[in-house]
């Protein structure tokens, strides 16, 4: 059985009185090159977002405001992890099926990517990433 393949990492906190700030540095504490940079909110209730699995693309997930869970996906085991900090994130690996859902009102979900947008990256179908990671080993 494989393991899933994933990174809770906490960048820097800088504390102030006058309100905190926290840094995200490519090649350091995020360990890719940031290619692109995205974010969703105003997601309604009951509603999930990603729902897809990717062959190359590395991405750092982080709860800007508010909290959502991620459920990652190895096609042997699933894990549910809570973001609700915003200095840290979450770094999810290629061939890892993902969706976010139990958005916080307010939540904002940042994702830093290591590559620009690609089509033929993603993997829509379940049954297709199931295929596509046992072909893989």
């Amino acid at each position: 059985m494989k393991k899933l393949d994933y990174e809770l990492i906490d960048l820097p906190k800088i504390t102030d009185p006058r309100g905190n700030l926290t840094v995200a540095e490519q090649m350091k504490n995020v360990p890719f090159h940031i290619k692109r940079v995205y974010w969703t909110y105003d997601v309604p209730g009951g509603e999930s977002r990603g729902g897809h699995a990717h062959k190359a693309l590395y991405q750092l997930v982080v709860a800007m405001s508010g909290s959502f869970t991620v459920t990652l996906d190895n096609g042997e085991e699933q894990q549910t992890i809570l973001l609700n900090h915003p200095w840290q994130g979450l770094l999810i690996k290629p061939n890892t099926w993902r969706t976010l859902d139990d958005f916080s009102s307010g939540a904002v979900c940042m994702v830093l990517a290591s590559e620009l947008f690609e089509e033929e990256d993603y993997i829509y179908d379940y049954n297709e990433f199931i295929r596509y990671t046992k072909n893989q080993t």
